[in-house]
């Protein structure tokens, strides 16, 4: 019998993202943030199928199938705990009791190394705004390295 938890249906937020598809992994920049994340196929199979319509019990069923492998459903909670915490969900979605809480560490101490790659993984960076990325000093502005200058020259200022 599944629990309420089991019976949630998360959704993935879509607004505001670019999303670029790779082979092994998505990466997605969040525009409103300005942040990069980068999930690894389990975390990225798990938000793919996140569409308002499939519960967690089912999201387990999915990724057995894609995987061919067993899944524990710890596997996709934690999943939905990183996403949540990205915001790559519309709402984060809390698990049933301690399950929420384990670690990859931890999950990786009771199923084993064989486990390590169904383990999600959302890592993410923060990326400078467009302004941010080409600032530079103007010539005349006491620099220590070149790189500073928007001339590319230093010589104790901008040059």
């Amino acid at each position: 019998m599944e629990s309420e938890s089991e019976r949630r249906v998360p959704q993935a937020r879509i607004e505001g993202l670019v999303i670029r598809e790779l082979p092994e992994e998505v990466l997605v920049y969040d525009l409103d943030r300005d942040k990069a994340h980068c999930l690894n196929q389990t975390a990225a199979l798990v938000w793919k199928h996140c569409d308002g319509q499939t519960a967690v019990a089912e999201l387990v069923c999915i990724l057995e199938q894609e995987l061919h492998t067993p899944v524990p459903a710890e596997v996709v909670w934690l999943a939905l705990q990183q996403l949540g915490q990205v915001h790559l969900l519309t709402e984060r979605v809390e698990g049933p009791g301690g399950v929420v809480r384990l670690s990859r560490r931890e999950m990786m101490r009771r199923w084993g190394w064989a486990a390590v790659v169904t383990l999600p993984l959302v890592t993410s960076i923060v990326a400078p705004t467009a302004s941010q990325a080409v600032s530079c000093l103007p010539n005349g502005s006491p620099c220590t390295t070149s790189a500073q200058c928007c001339s590319g020259v230093c010589a104790g200022v901008c040059v």
